[in-house]
């Protein structure tokens, strides 16, 4: 570690642990605001219980929760060349839910100027997964009829702005309670999911993206367009033991017989991505949703609030 990092122990949820040790390569940040993603819960709750066979079977192996953050360095390791001590960053890392954070040089980029830390620590995973599922898996082409499937969620919601920014026409599908809210980031059209259903032939897309885990493959073909991509992100509905990842499988498996084409994909965690979006964001093509704010102490409130369905877009932990 180089630049002197300051000695005294962060707080976790009223614990005093001890600040992180960073590697050559790592970026020791004092944590302003940190994001609450899917991942994170899933690792807090151990399930699915598949899972656990990377994640820690009796207890995670990470002892504080958090990947998103957004921050100042305060001292960096002894082969990192992008950042100095003092600049104000936002990105991934390990144990975010705390004062001080450790991350990877290569998974952090200069916080966005006209965004508050909080605004910052909400994008990171959620706009990445949106970018890579619309870009890199997706092939997104400009005028293409886009469905996005739960697109008031926090992954949803930077999609919606994405796909609008990259030129498509853009379907958002949500509760009846968030068509305001997709309305709101720029979807040409919303489907009340609990009145219609968008698999019932009307129309057909050259591209879904089924965030919300739930839909059978049946159901994603009929709104398929007979050459189109379906992107399964994550899977939330698939039952304790295997989550969706089934479903990710058979899709997978499926789309070998037939025109259409069926995938998944795990996210990459690339600052070279966070630079984009960072354009993108000063920009004024893509501003974070924010549901609600939660201080550290309130970080158990915040796993509910977010199990229960109720956000709309993001959940931000501020650690200020």
């Amino acid at each position: 570690m180089r630049q002197g990092a300051e000695t005294r122990t962060p707080r976790r949820n009223g614990a005093q642990i001890s600040t992180p040790e960073i590697a050559d390569n790592q970026v020791l940040v004092r944590v302003r605001a940190a994001g609450l993603d899917r991942g994170t819960w899933h690792l807090m709750v151990g399930r699915p219980y598949l899972l656990r066979l990377a994640l820690g079977f009796r207890k995670p192996k990470t002892p504080v929760p958090g990947r998103d953050l957004a921050g100042t360095v305060v001292a960096v390791g002894s082969a990192v060349t992008k950042f100095s001590p003092g600049e104000e960053v936002y990105g991934t890392g390990h144990g975010s839910f705390a004062q001080y954070a450790a991350a990877p040089e290569d998974q952090l980029a200069r916080k966005p100027v006209n965004l508050s830390f909080q605004q910052a620590a909400v994008v990171p995973v959620s706009a990445l997964t949106a970018l890579q599922a619309l870009t890199d898996v997706g092939r997104l082409q400009p005028g293409q009829q886009v469905l996005i499937i739960g697109a008031s969620g926090g992954v949803g919601s930077y999609a919606v702005q994405l796909a609008k920014a990259f030129g498509a026409e853009v379907t958002g599908v949500s509760s009846t309670a968030k068509l305001d809210l997709v309305r709101s980031l720029g979807a040409d059209h919303v489907i009340d999911y609990t009145r219609e259903d968008f698999a019932d032939g009307t129309h057909r897309y050259g591209l879904i993206l089924d965030i919300a885990g739930n839909p059978t493959l049946s159901r994603l073909r009929r709104a398929l367009a007979p050459t189109g991509t379906a992107v399964i992100v994550g899977g939330e509905q698939g039952g304790s033991l295997t989550g969706g990842l089934d479903r990710q499988f058979r899709a997978a498996a499926l789309s070998r017989l037939v025109r259409q084409r069926l995938t998944f994909f795990v996210s990459k965690e690339r600052g070279s991505d966070l630079e984009r979006l960072t354009e993108l964001i000063e920009a004024g093509k893509m501003t974070p949703s924010i549901d609600r704010t939660f201080s550290l102490d309130e970080v158990p409130e915040a796993m509910r609030h977010l199990e229960a369905g109720n956000a709309r877009g993001k959940i931000a932990i501020s650690v200020e």
